[in-house]
């Protein structure tokens, strides 16, 4: 099974040395790693170029930097510009970020995992971080989501989803399409990648806004966005958070933004995301009984 890595890159000298070393140190090799520069102002081409002199499957693109503001709009372009420039046949892409440090059998597992389900259409591990000096799971997001970090395609799923969407939510989207289209998205809670930076510190600020609009694109409808929202305003302890990503999806709506997914796309995606969500309750309830708080 050939498994092609592209790896978007913008400023990363610090940490994308110590990425190529896990991924070209593998128990199973990759057949191609691709690194896309996004016009980095530091010594990342340099590094990638020295580290592709001795391995023949490594190798370097360079594209002018994009000025995309949108979170997932600039990664996924930089991503599909490596696309484009693959020249092999592959089994699986990935797209793999740049700050990662890959346990030796990373690849190894993906690839066993692909070969045993043949309906298996996305896998991948979960993010650490580091605390305290101990490396902890990332909680940004549930156990059944596989991180925009990790991504990993068999490529007839990725064909069936047509790629990935240049817009924030782009790695949330991809899953909802391969399970709309027969695919089984997989996580594995025992493969461990270390994740070397925060997530997503640049769009702090406007973060609210753009979940807010991103969740009307998918197609939610008031009362799933309004639970939505709460959740993640709770898990980021700040009603500011729920009031701005409210008032985003509602103007959205009334200024007619563009939808990411089809009518029959985001009606899936409405009839999963309830799904979840009461079987998230039902599971509270029985963990807690009636007095047990909801999460």
């Amino acid at each position: 099974m050939d498994i092609a890595i592209i790896i978007p890159a913008y400023n990363e000298e610090k940490f994308i040395k110590a990425c190529l070393e896990s991924l070209l140190n593998q128990t199973y090799p990759a057949r191609k790693i691709l690194v896309v520069d996004d016009g980095s102002g530091d010594k990342t081409p340099e590094l990638v170029e020295h580290l592709a002199s001795s391995y023949e499957n490594l190798s370097l693109i360079s594209r002018p930097k994009s000025f995309s503001h949108e979170p997932g709009g600039k990664i996924v372009e930089t991503f599909n510009a490596g696309l484009k420039a693959l020249e092999i046949d592959y089994d699986v892409i990935c797209k793999f970020d740049a700050d990662l440090i890959f346990p030796e059998n990373y690849l190894e597992v993906l690839t066993k995992a692909f070969q045993e389900n043949p309906k298996l259409g996305m896998y991948g591990g979960f993010c650490t971080i580091c605390k305290e000096g101990t490396w902890q799971v990332e909680q940004l997001t549930n156990a059944d989501h596989l991180r925009g970090a990790l991504k990993a395609y068999r490529k007839t799923c990725f064909t069936d989803i047509e790629g990935l969407t240049p817009a924030m939510g782009w790695d949330t989207i991809d899953e909802m399409k391969a399970r709309f289209y027969g695919w089984e998205v997989k996580t594995n809670p025992d493969l461990l990648v270390k994740h070397l930076k925060p997530t997503g510190q640049q769009y702090k600020k406007n973060l609210p806004a753009f979940f807010g609009t991103s969740l009307f694109r998918m197609r939610y409808s008031w009362s799933l966005a309004l639970l939505t929202c709460l959740k993640m305003a709770n898990n980021k302890s700040s009603l500011s958070f729920f009031l701005k990503s409210m008032t985003s999806f509602q103007t959205s709506s009334s200024k007619k933004s563009t939808f990411l997914v089809t009518e029959q796309e985001g009606a899936f995606i409405r009839s999963y995301r309830w799904s979840k969500l009461k079987e998230r309750l039902f599971q509270n309830f029985r963990n807690n009984g009636p007095r047990g708080s909801v999460g």
